[in-house]
């Protein structure tokens, strides 16, 4: 008889724990256990515990290949999900192997689970391990089939609704999650306090392992509330009209002040704090570095020079690689909407800025174009539950609507490059390496590097050689998947269809996670910052811009920015998805232990003590600025998009 020892810990979550039946089987290379109950005196799997069980054979198993976790009912309670955070079986001769598994088990199911020793597919030899390979990898595909949503558009999940989703049980996606029947079929609907409508269903039916913990939800809901009814009650959200005076958008969140958003307040209309934003503001990779003016901007030397001053002029600044250009091209034939019943308008300016010989960036030149008008249509689904469902904020706040980002995104990436993808090649490609106060720049470089040492080690570690990487079908599938439905198999795009050396999958993953952490907290995390005062960042336009200088009064000025109720609206926004919620796990945080072995933990722990110094170096850095800049602060970079 031969006892092998499992230890099951269960997640410490809200309701982590289960009353269903749990039993396991052990299958190792010289056979596999009977299916056994987990089962000993009192509660067994709740939330936090650590609990032991025996599993006994006949014989001994030889090495253990895979666990399988089978989820019954329990009398005659209804399903219960489990989270389960992993479990370790000790064999006879005392050898232990880590199963991690860190999901949700919901319903009445079986998991298998592989040891946390990590393997490629040219790792695995036994027919029993390729099968399971292959039986998962069609389980994926079978769940996340693709359609095109738009088109040039990225392509998306292939369902019509959350509620197909939820009635198709190949797709792992889903929890079904019980509501009441409402006439509104689309459960696209208002919800009190909210100005907008919400796609109530696309936020219930979520499968448990992709939603928001308890503690994440409960937190967006706490942010989300207050500032919402706040508005409400005071009367803002239905206030149609102009606003009076500028300062009476001060009043909006009295409460949500930041030391940013007021330093924005107070010096917004300056010359050097419109240069700064291009660095360090919430768009900084729109600069590029001129030789020559484009035939589109027709500006002259004699209409700068008073800005340049003596000695120097225009020619002479383009040879010195001072001058610098911010082109809103895309917006020039972006579709735009009605707001409270009247016309929007947006322009695609170009902005000539000049670095002067103090190092500071300014404005040279603006120029507007205008484009024309047409209606909406949905956009990603993703966001549709609250931002870009029908008369979600998107639509409520924005000249161009949801039709209007649904060109923008297309288009976008239409043109959108391998270069613009990776920070160091941007960078160079833009002309802007040398500018000062670049702190983006300089904090975005330095998080790079270290994301790229991490990868480096893990991809050494487990890719060795350029034959690793070609001879490794799956890893080959995800990046040809990526190029054909992401960027829509588009050569010019520079994306790589196939990855043929280490170094090639070292660059590839550094940008994924770059972008998905510290490029996302760069452009997301200050939106309220430098959108609070709302004439920083209008959202939508209501008259068009003027044809002649020098014509524009303050109540042409006002007549022109958002409406009250849009300006609040557009300023909840700004709010919601400048607060990540609780839960958060930085950059560098990895609570799953998914890697098991020694050297992947090593190369974490080095990671987190990089990340940890670059910190240090931010926040000495920011002790001497007049605007701290903490946007790509380590601990403060969320892992993941989540927000």
């Amino acid at each position: 008889m031969a006892v092998y020892r499992l230890c099951v810990t269960t997640g410490s979550y809200l309701k982590a724990g289960t009353l269903d039946n749990i039993y396991a089987t052990l299958v190792g290379t010289c056979g596999e256990s009977p299916k056994q109950k987990l089962d000993r005196v009192g509660r067994d799997f709740a939330s936090g515990s650590v609990q032991k069980y025996k599993v006994r054979c006949e014989a001994e198993l030889g090495e253990i290949l895979l666990l399988r976790l089978h989820k019954e009912r329990f009398a005659f309670f209804c399903k219960d999900p489990w989270y389960c955070s992993r479990i370790c079986v000790t064999a006879p001769d005392g050898s232990a192997v880590h199963f991690p598994c860190y999901q949700w088990i919901d319903g009445y199911c079986t998991v298998e689970l592989r040891p946390g020793t990590a393997r490629t597919i040219c790792q695995d030899s036994l027919p029993l391990l390729l099968d399971h390979r292959k039986r998962e990898l069609q389980a994926r595909q079978e769940c996340y089939r693709w359609k095109i949503f738009a088109p040039g558009f990225p392509r998306m999940v292939d369902v019509s609704s959350f509620q197909e989703m939820e009635s198709d049980k190949k797709f792992a996606l889903t929890k079904t999650v019980p509501c009441a029947e409402q006439d509104d079929n689309s459960g696209n609907r208002y919800l009190p306090g909210f100005p907008m409508k919400i796609d109530i269903p696309s936020l219930l039916h979520m499968e448990p392992n992709i939603r928001y913990s308890a503690t994440k939800t409960a937190s967006l809901i706490f942010n989300a509330l207050p500032a919402s009814f706040g508005m409400k009650i005071r009367g803002l959200l239905d206030r149609k009209g102009s606003w009076k005076r500028l300062d009476d958008i001060r009043n909006i969140f009295w409460c949500h002040k930041t030391f940013t958003s007021e330093y924005v307040t107070e010096h917004w209309c300056e010359d050097s704090f419109f240069g700064y934003q291009y660095l360090n503001g919430v768009n900084p990779v729109m600069l590029h570095c001129l030789s020559s003016l484009p035939s589109k901007l027709p500006v002259t030397n004699d209409m700068v020079a008073p800005l340049l001053g003596p000695g120097t002029c225009l020619q002479t600044e383009l040879e010195r690689g001072h001058i610098f250009l911010a082109d809103y091209w895309i917006l020039a034939e972006a579709p735009v909407h009605c707001i409270n019943g009247l016309q929007q308008y947006v322009t695609a300016p170009l902005c000539l800025l000049w670095l002067n010989p103090q190092g500071v960036l300014l404005p040279l030149a603006i120029q507007l174009l205008l484009p024309h008008t047409r209606y909406t249509l949905q956009v990603n689904t993703i966001a549709r539950a609250t931002l870009l469902n029908p008369d979600g904020l998107v639509d409520k706040v924005t000249s161009i609507g949801r039709q209007g980002l649904i060109y923008l995104m297309s288009t976008g990436l239409a043109h959108f490059t391998y270069t613009d993808f990776c920070l160091p090649d941007s960078i160079r490609a833009r002309g802007v390496l040398t500018i000062p106060n670049y702190h983006y720049r300089d904090d975005g470089l330095k998080i790079w590097a270290a994301i790229e040492r991490f990868v480096s080690e893990i991809v050494s570690y487990y890719y060795p050689s350029d034959a690793s990487v070609q001879q490794d079908c799956e890893l080959q599938a995800w990046v040809g998947e990526i190029f054909a439905q992401a960027f829509l198999g588009r050569e010019s795009s520079g994306f790589p269809s196939r990855l043929c050396t280490p170094g090639e999958l070292v660059k590839y993953l550094t940008a994924i996670i770059f972008n998905c952490s510290a490029q996302h907290a760069a452009v997301n995390s200050g939106q309220h910052d430098f959108g609070a005062w709302m004439p920083n960042a209008p959202s939508s336009m209501r008259q068009p811009p003027p044809q002649t200088k020098g014509n524009t009064t303050m109540k042409s000025y006002l007549d022109t920015l958002p409406e009250v109720n849009t300006t609040c609206r557009n300023l909840l926004l700004f709010w919601l998805v400048s607060q990540e919620p609780k839960d958060q796990r930085p950059l560098g945080t990895y609570p799953d232990e998914h890697f098991t072995e020694e050297a992947p933990r090593q190369s974490i722990a080095a990671f987190q003590n990089c990340l940890a110094q670059i910190s240090k170096d931010i926040r000495e850095r920011n002790q001497s600025l007049a605007l701290p800049y903490a946007y790509l602060d380590p601990p403060l970079i969320e892992n993941s998009v989540s927000i």
